[in-house]
């Protein structure tokens, strides 16, 4: 092959070459999509009494139900959510009159640790048991 006829092929090559290093492809990270999880918590609550469980949460909807309340459904006692903060959890969204069937929606911002407390607010007799479901991310 003639001096010539190399000066073309070589300029392909080259072409070629600088082609297959090129860094023009984009790389992009998909964050996983957030599972929902659903926790159910219960327990008994006497006179003055309360509780508090505690749980994880990503960010987005919050919402607790209480799904039951015996031996008396239509007994008035309080619910919250809130936030952990390795003690006790803060009332932020606090419903004083709850009764079985009554639902607390929030919104959470930050992943971390938030907590669902039940309380008696002077309304029961006698102890209860309840049983409270929190569906969050």
């Amino acid at each position: 092959m003639s001096p010539r006829g190399l000066v073309p092929l070589a300029l392909l090559l080259a072409a070629l070459v600088a082609s297959a290093c090129s860094t023009d492809e984009t790389t992009s990270i998909v964050a996983p999509t957030p599972v929902q999880q659903t926790d159910t918590f219960g327990g008994t609550i006497g006179v003055n009494g309360a509780t508090t469980f505690q749980f994880a949460s990503n960010r987005g909807a919050v919402t607790a139900t209480l799904s039951s309340v015996a031996p008396d459904s239509t007994v008035v006692i309080g619910v919250s959510l809130g936030t952990w903060n390795c003690v006790t959890g803060s009332n932020a969204l606090p419903h004083d009159q709850a009764v079985q069937g009554s639902i607390i929606y929030g919104t959470v911002n930050a992943t971390g640790s938030l907590c669902v407390r039940v309380y008696d607010v002077g309304k029961i007799l006698e102890p209860v048991t309840f049983e409270v479901v929190v569906v969050h991310f």
